[in-house]
């Protein structure tokens, strides 16, 4: 599972020109599941991503959490991270995991943050969106479930 994490002001997602949801401080995070993602890779990555320090303090440092200052999450579904392009110019997205599999894990990813006491908006799996993005910082961090459990 990979997640892209961008520290936003603000987040918004339409579809069809129509708002879906919509944030202020907090993250927007691209999430994409790969065919060999299990639960215990959505589990760790809410993990990781509630417990980064990735905010600002009042000395300019990257030392509060999305706790800390009171964020939301915008999460989208996004295979295109899955995307193979090693070979060609377009690319492959065999290692994206197919709807019947993604759809549960990218909803038990938004659960887990639910749980953790984060307020959670999100896109629609398999719908074309349009997604503003304020990015703070600029911060942008890329977290892969595949470090904490390697595959093959």
């Amino acid at each position: 599972m990979i997640a892209v994490i961008q520290r936003v002001s603000e987040g918004e997602v339409k579809i069809e020109g129509k708002s879906r949801g919509k944030i202020g401080r907090g993250f927007v995070i691209l999430l994409g599941v790969a065919d060999d993602d299990e639960q215990q890779d959505a589990d760790w990555l809410a993990e990781k991503v509630v417990g980064l320090r990735i905010f600002e303090d009042e000395n300019k440092k990257m030392n509060l959490s999305i706790h800390d200052v009171g964020g939301k999450a915008l999460v989208i579904s996004q295979f295109t991270l899955l995307a193979d392009y090693k070979r060609g110019r377009r690319p492959g997205f065999t290692k994206a995991a197919k709807p019947e599999k993604a759809i549960p894990l990218y909803e038990h990813f938004m659960d887990q943050l639910w749980r953790k006491d984060i307020q959670v908006e999100s896109g629609a799996f398999g719908k074309e969106m349009q997604v503003h993005i304020m990015n703070e910082g600029p911060v942008t961090m890329v977290l892969d479930s595949t470090v904490k459990f390697p595959r093959g």
